[in-house]
């Protein structure tokens, strides 16, 4: 027999307001838990988890709800005024990293969902974000430091499953424009290397490895509930250890232009 649902009290807190309007709203819509998971990138134990007030989520959880809800933004609006952890664009746990982009020598990323943020095109961003024009904004401002003159653009590597080049986000003519961006994005600083369809890498998570002119390596892990900055020398090492590993399966730059471009003819052309 199903337990009922944890009873919960708004006025105890905020993430107790929060959960109960997530569930008051998917409630409303007629959705499971489950139902609501299959339409939002997120796992029912993670909306469980939100709905109950056992976890903080970020704000694209509540945008996602609203989408897939209508509620008319009603809780991405309610977690601005719980929360306050989006401004400029950003929510408050990642507005360190730009910085720290900026100041980068050296960018070692490992996307495995969606295209690198520094690379999406302002289309493919605006289907992820829903639109949210600020937020837009932000990641595009963010992708100036590739193609800056002075000091120079730090040195990326890029890593990403070759099933990125296939999810389709925004629909087919979204998707070749992204995709040409990256297969054009290749350079002497830049490299995009895919990692292909039946290779073993020990990762499914995202991260980025950023070296500082100083040596100083600062990483930044992605998590369901928010981003977190690492600076600790064993978590910097384990991190290394998992993109050298990825790294050796992927392909060279110049077979990945390939592949990727070989995708846009098969994939999204028609």
């Amino acid at each position: 027999m199903p337990q009922p649902p944890k009873r919960l009290t708004p006025s105890n807190s905020a993430l107790d307001l929060f959960g109960s309007e997530v569930r008051r709203y998917r409630v409303l819509a007629n959705y499971s838990i489950k139902q609501l998971a299959d339409k939002i990138l997120y796992s029912p134990s993670f909306i469980g988890a939100v709905e109950r007030a056992e976890c903080h989520c970020e704000r694209n959880f509540a945008e996602h709800c609203d989408a897939s809800l209508d509620t008319k933004q009603a809780l991405a609006h309610l977690h601005d005024g719980l929360f306050g952890d989006k401004k400029d664009g950003f929510p408050e746990w990642f507005r360190k990293w730009p910085g720290v982009e900026e100041e980068t020598r050296t960018l070692k990323v490992y996307e495995p969902q969606v295209v690198y943020g520094l690379l999406q095109t302002e289309e493919y961003a605006s289907t992820l974000l829903f639109g949210d024009r600020e937020a837009i904004d932000a990641r595009m401002a963010r992708q100036a430091i590739l193609t800056r003159t002075a000091p120079p653009p730090p040195r990326l590597i890029y890593l990403l499953p070759e099933t990125v080049l296939w999810n389709d986000v925004g629909g087919p003519e979204v998707m070749r424009a992204q995709l040409q961006r990256l297969s054009g994005a290749v350079g002497p600083r830049l490299s995009v290397q895919v990692v292909p369809n039946g290779a073993t890498h020990p990762s499914n998570g995202t991260f980025t490895l950023a070296t500082l002119p100083s040596g100083e390596e600062i990483a930044y892990v992605a998590t369901a509930a928010r981003g977190i900055m690492m600076e600790a020398r064993a978590d910097i090492c384990r991190l290394k250890e998992r993109f050298d590993a990825i790294w050796t399966q992927a392909l060279p730059a110049n077979l990945s232009v390939e592949l990727i471009n070989r995708t846009i003819e098969e994939k999204w052309s028609s």
